[in-house]
């Protein structure tokens, strides 16, 4: 099996039994966004009218939520971005909602800026996810 196939599975298959890509689905559906499957195993859940957080994309295990339409996320890396954090989700599992508090609070208190300081949107690429990168002393 292709190892870029056995990798994006595994994401997919661990994401599914900690219950992130459920939750992810069931925001997605509360929000009445239209849902599609993608065939690396993410989700992609555009115009929902349930974004919670102030961005114009977030994960949720392997289901990528946004407000707009896809074809505004294409052009750019914020796809990849997301994607990035589908693997933190697998990774973590649980655990992946209070880290990825923590370190925005830790950002937020450094640097004035939720993503500068915070290593998950660093590790997912913060110009891929439509932040600034920040001159860090």
């Amino acid at each position: 099996m292709d190892p870029m196939k056995t990798r994006y599975w595994a994401r997919a298959v661990v994401n599914w039994v900690t219950l992130s890509t459920p939750l992810g689905l069931l925001i997605a559906g509360l929000g009445r966004a239209v849902v599609t499957r993608k065939p690396d195993g993410l989700y992609l859940a555009e115009n929902c009218r349930l974004m919670l957080p102030d961005a114009g994309a977030f994960t949720v295990g392997n289901v990528i939520i946004t407000g707009r339409k896809l074809r505004d996320l294409y052009g750019t890396d914020v796809l990849a971005h997301e994607a990035a954090h589908a693997s933190q989700w697998a990774i973590l599992g649980p655990a992946f909602l209070p880290v990825y508090l923590a370190m925005t609070a830790w950002s937020l208190r450094r640097t004035g800026d939720r993503a500068a300081r915070n290593y998950l949107e660093r590790w997912a690429g913060l110009a891929r996810g439509g932040y600034v990168e920040p001159q860090l002393p």
